[in-house]
């Protein structure tokens, strides 16, 4: 079975949490005492439901908020795929959870409460989820049953989320009316909604494609560790460990190693201990080259006509994680693929205003969750491609180099 890794996205109290429980409650992938340690707990708590939210919930802190505060990470199967969701919190402080959540993500879910329509939030996250390269939106018009299942509302959310979507380059939104707490059109379809024809939120996961969101064109091997065993059996083994990031590697094929430039063929592939004929992405291997070449960590095997970009000078669209706002002149560490350099800030180009999406250039100012575009200037040139052509090696995160915090991640432009 192939995996689908998704999230949940969208604003304080739009049901995220519940909407992931009924999920789990309704394919019947919880334990029993699973179940009645919520029963048990919704009861204490005074409610007269069950609060499927609590199986996701985990910290005190956030059952007794009933919010979201940390990423939540569950795994469930169907007869057809296995899924992989990270429950995100709806917070705007807690925006940089949301993006460390949905960075590894094919799927969005953006959820909207049909009381409140679409909100600063929900403009929010989508926005981070389109930067983030995430091909696939359905939009869950939640809490149908507060409203009555009213079509027109429905239509009215449907409208000026669109009107907002068209600015942006994801070319897969879908919308779904349904209620998390009732179970309409998450599992099961909604016999109180017999005006909407589309699939249920199960289905719709079950069947978006994803395997076309890989790079498979351009050949990316970041090395991550040289595999020396030093034993009698392996005496003069030497290969490269890592992650394929793109394209598919053969065995025999010629590639050039950066940032280096030399060439070689690859003598052997091994991927869980066996020997194979190729790997692909998201593959981790050992690669043998026929030739000794003084190979380290954060080094990259790539193919001769299909080469990716060697700079010291890069900018990026920045999403900062801290209080402390971004200064020019700041210094960093940059983490890319499996490279660390030192950088510096040169420039902020401009912000982003989340509402509209237009870009402020007179506002350079970058505090806590604001995204915009700045330009670096590395001490050694990183590999790399854009994110939109490749989102691993189009990816950084930006460390202070005094206190080792991560603060912002990065797409390269």
């Amino acid at each position: 079975m192939d995996l689908l890794r998704f999230v949940t996205a969208g604003s304080v109290d739009d049901g995220k949490s519940t909407l992931i429980g009924r999920l789990l409650f309704d394919t019947k992938t919880i334990f029993k005492d699973q179940l009645e340690a919520v029963e048990h707990t919704s009861k204490v708590r005074g409610e007269d439901f069950v609060n499927l939210a609590l199986l996701t919930d985990g910290l005190r802190s956030e059952r007794e908020q009933g919010i979201t505060i940390d990423v939540a990470y569950r795994y469930f199967a169907t007869p057809k795929r296995k899924f992989i969701l990270a429950d995100s919190p709806g917070h705007v402080q807690y925006t940089r959870n949301m993006i460390t959540g949905a960075s590894n993500a094919s799927l969005s879910l953006i959820l909207v409460d049909a009381r409140n329509g679409v909100l600063e939030q929900t403009r929010r996250h989508t926005f981070i989820s389109a930067l983030l390269g995430i091909k696939h939106l359905i939009v869950c018009i939640n809490k149908m049953d507060l409203v009555d299942f009213n079509q027109d509302i429905y239509q009215k959310i449907k409208e000026d989320y669109r009107a907002f979507s068209s600015k942006i380059d994801v070319p897969d939104i879908r919308f779904i009316p349904l209620s998390a707490k009732e179970g309409d059109n998450v599992v099961r379809r909604s016999e109180k909604m017999d005006w909407y024809q589309g699939p249920t939120l199960l289905y719709a996961l079950e069947n978006t494609y994803v395997e076309s969101d890989y790079e498979r064109v351009n050949c990316r091997f970041p090395v991550q560790y040289v595999l020396r065993p030093m034993k009698e059996a392996f005496h003069d083994y030497r290969g490269y460990a890592g992650r394929v990031a793109g394209g598919i590697f053969k065995k025999g094929d010629e590639v050039v190693v950066l940032p280096s430039g030399f060439k070689s063929r690859i003598k052997s592939i091994e991927n869980v201990g066996k020997e194979v004929d190729q790997v692909f992405p998201p593959m981790s291997a050992s690669i043998q080259l026929e030739n000794d070449i003084d190979i380290s960590r954060g080094d990259m095997i790539v193919k001769e006509f299909s080469q990716p970009n060697m700079n010291q000078d890069i900018d990026i669209m920045l999403c900062w994680f801290t209080e402390t706002p971004l200064a020019i002149g700041s210094k960093f560490i940059i983490k890319h693929t499996t490279r660390e350099v030192k950088a510096i800030l040169k420039d902020v180009r401009y912000k982003v205003d989340i509402n509209t999406l237009h870009r402020i250039q007179d506002d350079k100012h970058i505090g806590l969750n604001d995204i915009g575009r700045v330009h670096l200037r590395t001490s050694s040139p990183l590999i790399f491609d854009t994110y939109k052509k490749n989102k691993i090696t189009g990816s950084v995160i930006l460390i202070d180099e005094k206190n080792n915090y991560t603060v912002a991640a990065g797409m390269i432009l």
